[in-house]
């Protein structure tokens, strides 16, 4: 079923998982969807950011959507970023096709104006159709796109298929108070927010307002029970797990090898055979790859998911 406005929870953002060789590891894709429905997941995203969407050519980027749509039991978006609107359109149309419930588009680099950002997504949603649901990405971190709470709004109350906000802004937690305070207001429509940057505020971000979670982090059921905690009310124990994992979330964050850590402990976890990346790529150095295992077996202490 198509996503709205109501999704709450951990969309896991899938990783694109390769052979040594430099092709797409399938079965691997095959392994990791089934990795991510039994961390109890309410949803996937693949083909993102952080997937190496922008490395896939477009047969290899359908055959992902194609299988991962027809594995999952939960909802999948679908990262249909592009520089050109045919592309996207065409990603949209062959995902919403395939079993996709919804797709998220990333404003282009060299949008600077707040109207050149609400044109922009007005010509998307044009290319791509009304019909479609779509997730606003707001990084302005990696895409030097900077949207304030009152672009978002406007996005959002131009375009009846917005249903959901992908939050990534750093620091981001009074935009999120913002747009809840818009809702309460009235003057925005409700919109499911989830939250990526790897997860590291997601203690506070549900405290704020936030839905859940959209990111890779390498442990999505911490993620999962981080949200159930605070959904509750049980936030000691929402924080105290949180706390456990913040040492490794803060080296997934590093720019430029995080997400060669991402894939060395899903590696480590058996959710994919290999853990290479796509050239061009950075590889972890045996250094890195000890302080990682160093990492995990500390969060072991704390979280027995983490024994390896």
């Amino acid at each position: 079923m198509p996503i709205d406005s109501s999704v709450k929870g951990v969309f896991a953002i899938a990783a694109t998982p390769f052979l040594p060789t430099g092709q797409v590891d399938y079965d691997s894709v095959d392994r990791l969807t089934d990795f991510y429905q039994e961390a109890e997941v309410d949803g996937i995203t693949i083909l993102g950011i952080m997937g190496e969407a922008q490395k896939l050519d477009p047969e290899e980027a359908r055959e992902i959507v194609h299988r991962v749509t027809k594995r999952s039991k939960v909802p999948v978006i679908v990262g249909v970023s592009a520089p050109g609107l045919a592309a996207m359109k065409s990603l949209s149309r062959s995902a919403m096709d395939s079993g996709a419930a919804g797709v998220m588009i990333a404003p282009h680099s060299n949008l600077k104006t707040d109207d050149q950002i609400v044109s922009y997504y007005g010509q998307c949603i044009e290319a791509i159709g009304e019909d479609i649901p779509f997730v606003i990405q707001d990084y302005p971190l990696v895409l030097n796109v900077v949207m304030a709470p009152s672009v978002i709004r406007a996005i959002v109350q131009n375009h009846p298929s917005c249903v959901m906000l992908k939050h990534e802004d750093w620091p981001g937690l009074e935009k999120i108070s913002a747009l809840r305070r818009f809702q309460a207001a009235g003057t925005m429509r409700e919109i499911s927010i989830l939250c990526g940057n790897g997860g590291l505020f997601l203690d506070f971000e549900t405290e704020r307002g936030a839905d859940g979670a959209m990111t890779g982090y390498a442990f999505p059921e911490m993620l999962v029970d981080v949200v159930r905690h605070h959904r509750v009310g049980e936030r000691d124990k929402a924080h105290d797990l949180f706390d456990a994992h913040l040492p490794l979330l803060r080296y997934e964050q590093q720019a430029g090898i995080g997400l060669a850590v991402r894939k060395h402990v899903l590696q480590r976890r058996k959710a994919i055979a290999h853990s290479h990346m796509r050239k061009p790529a950075m590889a972890l150095s045996e250094e890195a790859r000890a302080e990682v295992d160093y990492l995990l077996r500390r969060l072991a202490k704390h979280d027995k998911r983490a024994i390896i």
